[in-house]
């Protein structure tokens, strides 16, 4: 029993700590924690209004608030059906126009909220995208300059060699407007291509 409970906690704590020896720089761990911050950042801008409207769509977005509206809009119906029946005052007969109206009021409320959710979501994912570019063309130019060097270690170490022009094209930075341009230019070839 004791073994279990302890290797439970190995994997636990094995779970929390990204790989790596105790005690040295551990990239991943720099990497995760630089992550974290940058979530912990963008959650401290949020507003208190906004805070609410995300908590209440995520309710929305459950299994359990339909089933919550089909069964308060099926009781509504049947309490008004039957006291109907029973000849006994109802508070909204048949076709049940309050109803009809709470529930429009409660779907236009419902599309605002999701939204505004929508609308902080995309940004978020909108500055990720930026920040993934960012980092995508200073790994570029990274590479390029590792590959540029490379290639003057291997020109020293055999002068005779001609360039080879795969090392000579991956030496250059990619321009990220040049590649724009012709993928749009590949797009719409493919497009008319279609028709």
């Amino acid at each position: 029993m004791k073994r279990e409970q302890y290797t439970h906690k190995e994997e636990k704590d094995h779970q929390q700590q990204p790989p790596g020896r105790v005690g040295e720089e551990n990239p991943i761990r720099e990497n995760l924690q630089a992550t974290a911050e940058l979530h912990k950042h963008t959650e401290r801008k949020v507003s208190t209004q906004q805070r609410a409207i995300e908590k209440a769509t995520a309710f929305l977005g459950r299994p359990r608030f339909l089933f919550i509206i089909l069964l308060a809009t099926s009781l509504w119906m049947l309490i008004n059906t039957l006291l109907a029946a029973l000849h006994l005052p109802d508070f909204d007969p048949p076709p049940f126009l309050w109803l009809q109206g709470i529930l429009s009021l409660g779907s236009v409320l419902m599309a605002t909220m999701i939204l505004i959710t929508q609308n902080r979501q995309d940004q978020v994912t909108a500055r990720n995208r930026h920040l993934d570019l960012q980092a995508s063309l200073l790994i570029d130019q990274k590479v390029s300059k590792l590959i540029e060097m490379a290639d003057e270690q291997r020109r020293e170490q055999s002068p005779g060699k001609k360039p080879d022009p795969k090392i000579e094209a991956m030496k250059e930075p990619i321009d990220p407007h040049q590649v724009l341009s012709s993928l749009s230019q590949l797009l719409k070839e493919a497009g008319e291509e279609k028709i």
